[in-house]
């Protein structure tokens, strides 16, 4: 029987399966290389991991647990790595047929469990190990911009998993599998509801629905956050849906964070949510950005607002997010440095609870755009980067692109600030990409940063191609042809979209609504001017001075035009359409190559997957070709469209 086991997982592993849906994720059906699986404890999280390893054929021995669970890792794990392991890290440790994951809780025993069975998937040794590891960042969350309708904002993987009508009587069963996939990758907190959050998540009968999912993603390590309106305490003004989704679920006139009764109420309504849910994680907030309520209606500032909310929730352990994307033209004509004026004087005024959540760049998730000053401004400020998994400005669920490169950039910085800091707890948040589609993301290749996100946030120093390859090998097989050749699609694409979009600087490209098809005239003279004499926005200091805001050897560097990065050449610069680039090339000249380059690299990658037509399964094979022809489309649409805008205003 165990050899039959083994040569059908053998069988399975050799020959691409005739079709796949996507739905299995990097989790896909394997077996696993021991005859005796040894899984100490009693608690859900231990039954979970039973089943993960429940597929044995082989001959050696792997025994999970705690000290405290299992006589054999009590004896065998040393307490040092055990203690270099923390709360939610593992030891994993193999000598000749037996091998050993050990934790302090079975939590990190699971996390041990899904980082051996990645081991296995991408044919890593197992004769030899010795593994000790512990997430860097505390708090690893998704956000989901999730609408109580089952709409999703800036979602393109079909509605909502949340089927809020349904709950709590009925369980999708998806909701198990979602938390399953987060917690291989380390993911430990889901905001349920979308930032531009409907007052009514806060009422009891939701709140009945949020503690069942709560419920349901303990055992994994996963614990629920919920976005709230600041104006929730507030009276509801006029009648009907509409009308109480745009005002408060109260019976206050004010939502003032100073008015005492406003505090009581949030106390009361957080006491409540405790009472339910007694690891509730805690609230993000957007405040006074894009219509949303805040404490500035009140002449208040955004500490205050944090600080009441922090408040209500310090007494049960949980945070506030607070999040600094704002951009009112009161503050300066240059939108790039709104955030930092109105958030880097409050460095220090708030509580020991609240995050401030900048985005990797001053603007609002573009392709490529400077890291967020505020990593280097608020060294007092706990501070909680936040990257955008979905692909709202990258071509949506119609192109690939891997995005473990861009986040690396910010990631460097909040880990820096995190050093400087020295605080006490540490986040990162990712807007969800996932939704009803049969592959949770739309996109197949939309996974790859799902995963990416997770590996990211629990190891910032992983490189974004050692990601890549170990989500190849668990999606689609270790066929060398195969692994090779995505990995270089991958790599390639990310830059490849940066050229036929945003290339040398440029940002806010885009057409404003869905933010798909490309319309340069709806930006003119708001982010960058293109006239006879040039292209691009003065940021230096003879300009608008949003070099200013960072430290040396940064705002050196971007004030001196010889010295800028050509990639972010006139997001910080006016330059002449003649200036002579590094490749010698005039500025025209370049820009019209990048443009060119872009689209290159989008016909390249559609070739090399087409070079691969029968090592991958044939739904998955067409799926992505199918996306790959809408890509090249829509790359040669942004490259006509841009160059023929620039031309005209050039007068070229």
């Amino acid at each position: 029987m165990r050899f039959l086991l083994a040569f059908c997982a053998w069988l399975a592993a050799a020959v691409p399966a005739l079709a796949e849906t996507g739905y299995d994720l990097w989790l896909r059906p394997m077996a696993v290389p021991f005859a005796r699986v040894e899984v100490a404890g009693t608690s859900e999280t231990a039954a979970i991991m039973r089943r993960e390893l429940d597929r044995g054929a082989g001959t050696g021995r792997l025994v999970v647990g705690t000290p405290s669970s299992s006589p054999t890792v009590k004896q065998a794990v040393s307490a040092a790595d055990l203690v270099k392991a923390g709360e939610e890290g593992f030891v994993i440790q193999s000598k000749g047929r037996l091998t050993i994951i050990g934790a302090n809780t079975d939590l990190g025993a699971l996390h041990g469990v899904f980082h051996l069975l990645r081991l296995i998937a991408t044919k890593a040794p197992l004769d030899r190990l010795h593994v000790v590891e512990a997430p860097v960042l505390h708090r690893r969350l998704l956000n989901h911009w999730d609408n109580l309708d089952g709409s999703i904002e800036r979602g393109y993987a079909g509605p909502s998993l949340w089927k809020w009508d349904e709950l709590p009587d009925r369980i999708d069963p998806r909701y198990r599998d979602y938390a399953r996939a987060n917690a291989s990758i380390g993911i430990n907190g889901v905001v349920l509801n979308n930032v531009n959050a409907d007052a009514r998540i806060l009422t009891s009968a939701y709140l009945a629905k949020v503690r069942t999912l709560a419920d349901l993603f303990r055992p994994y390590g996963i614990r629920v956050y919920l976005s709230v309106n600041f104006g929730a305490p507030l009276g509801q003004s006029g009648e009907g849906e509409l009308a109480v989704k745009r005002s408060g679920i109260g019976t206050l006139h004010s939502a003032d964070p100073l008015d005492p009764e406003v505090r009581a109420w949030w106390r009361a309504k957080t006491e409540e949510i405790y009472g339910l849910i007694p690891d509730f994680g805690g609230y993000l907030v957007k405040a006074n950005s894009e219509g949303m309520p805040g404490p500035q209606d009140y002449g208040r500032t955004h500490a205050d607002g944090a600080n009441m909310l922090a408040e209500a929730l310090a007494p049960h352990g949980g945070v506030v997010m607070w999040r600094s994307f704002v951009y009112s033209p009161d503050v300066d004509k240059d939108r790039a440095k709104r955030g930092y004026k109105e958030f880097a004087p409050l460095d220090g005024k708030f509580a020991a609870n609240v995050f401030v959540q900048p985005k990797n760049g001053p603007l609002d998730f573009q392709p490529l755009e400077p890291v967020n000053p505020l990593f280097d401004a608020m060294p007092r400020t706990p501070l909680m980067l936040e990257v955008q998994v979905t692909q709202e400005y990258l071509g949506q669920a119609d192109s690939l692109v891997y995005l473990a490169p861009l986040w690396k950039r910010a990631l460097d910085a909040q880990v820096r600030a995190m050093a400087t800091g020295h605080h006490a707890d540490s986040g990162i948040a990712g807007v969800a990409n996932v939704g009803g589609d049969a592959n949770w993301t739309g996109h197949d290749f939309a996974q790859a940063n799902w995963y990416a996100f997770g590996r990211l946030a629990w190891n910032p120093s992983l490189s974004a191609d050692a990601i890549a390859e170990e989500w190849i090998r668990q999606s689609w097989g270790n066929d060398r042809a195969v692994v090779g050749t995505l990995g270089e699609m991958m790599a390639a694409s990310w830059p490849a979209a940066v050229d036929y979009m945003t290339p040398l600087g440029l940002v806010f490209t885009v057409e404003e609504r869905e933010h798909y098809d490309p319309d340069l005239a709806a930006q003119k003279g708001l982010y960058w001017r293109a006239d006879h004499d040039g292209l691009g926005y003065d940021r230096t200091a003879s300009g608008s001075d949003y070099a200013g805001q960072y430290k040396s050897p940064l705002r050196e560097q971007w004030n001196d035009l010889a010295a800028t990065p050509e990639d972010e050449l006139i997001f910080f610069h006016f330059v002449p359409w003649d200036h002579r680039l590094k490749s010698g090339r005039t500025l025209w000249e370049e820009l019209l190559s990048r443009y060119d380059r872009g689209v290159a690299a989008v016909q390249a990658m559609s070739d090399e997957w087409r070079s691969l037509k029968g090592r991958i399964d044939d739904e998955r094979y067409a799926h992505v070709a199918a996306r790959l022809d809408t890509q090249l489309v829509q790359a040669q649409r942004w490259r006509d469209a841009s160059i023929a805008y620039f031309k005209e205003a050039a007068g070229r």
